[in-house]
């Protein structure tokens, strides 16, 4: 499928399904940036050096930083979904699909973090949730 049909965006233009699923990706996108942004709140998101090597660092640590958050946040999601439906609530798996794992309210950037829990090792975690997510791909096959 051509994005450009004359080059000038005639096909794009017309085509209102294309045009809600490339602004839906630049939305995520765009979340992701804000929330990484969010994340790498020191010197207010600039680069203090000109150094390749040190702007590589900084970029790989944020990239870093932001995904440990989402792994956290999504963790904490699946705990949620498995406590409602052990109060026998039914998750729609459409609801799901549009929560965000770019939570940051519960996050104190600035806060006193103890490092007593460094040698502990953690829980395994639950990577099965009971929820049929056929019908998101079913959602996704284009219409012929």
């Amino acid at each position: 499928m051509a994005i450009l049909e004359n080059g000038c965006g005639g096909y794009f233009l017309s085509d209102a399904p294309l045009r809600g699923w490339v602004t839906a990706a630049t939305n995520k996108v765009e979340a992701f940036n804000g929330f990484s942004d969010w994340v790498r709140f020191g010197q207010r998101g600039t680069v203090a050096h000109n150094d390749p090597v040190e702007q590589e660092k900084d970029v790989k640590f944020t990239s870093l930083l932001a995904n440990l958050v989402i792994f956290h946040n999504t963790l904490d999601i699946a705990d949620v979904v498995r406590q409602l439906q052990a109060e026998a609530w039914e998750i729609d798996p459409l609801d799901l699909a549009k929560i965000s794992p770019y939570l940051t309210e519960h996050i104190n950037r600035f806060g006193v973090y103890s490092t007593h829990e460094l040698g502990m090792a953690p829980e395994d975690y639950d990577t099965r949730l009971d929820v049929d997510f056929s019908t998101l791909e079913e959602e996704r096959i284009p219409a012929a």
